[in-house]
């Protein structure tokens, strides 16, 4: 299994930039889907983005597309999400996950993943 912990959240201005970090614990990181989501205040958790365990397909929230980039570094058990041009609305705490079974391709939906780390604030002020 896989724990996940994330750092690197922070407050930024509209239109600046954040990269987070999601170090995993476990010697089998690489074999498992990983992911990010959101949760603003009042609102549901979302998904953000998520990254296959080779790191060769990801997929991203059509409200972030074009705006932030997941990656991976299965050397370092670390995976990441550059956030550039950062709204206001892009406010909440970010939160990692890992897939529950290994190897998957296609990895979305938040009853996907298994393994939660206890999330990192991020706010963009005007």
């Amino acid at each position: 299994q896989v724990q996940p912990v994330e750092s690197g959240g922070g407050v930024v201005q509209t239109g600046g930039s954040l990269r987070l970090s999601c170090a995993a614990s476990g010697r089998t990181f690489s074999s498992y889907a990983m992911g990010w989501f959101r949760q603003a205040p009042g609102k549901e958790r979302e998904f953000v983005a998520s990254i296959n365990w080779s790191g060769g397909s990801t997929y991203y929230a059509e409200s972030v597309k074009g705006r932030f980039a997941i990656s991976r570094d299965n050397a370092k058990n670390t995976m990441y999400l550059q956030m550039n041009s950062l709204k206001p609305e892009d406010t909440a705490v970010y939160y990692c996950a890992a897939d529950r079974q290994q190897w998957r391709q296609v990895v979305v939906a938040e009853s996907d993943f298994g393994s939660w780390g206890q999330g990192t604030q991020v706010t963009v002020s005007l």
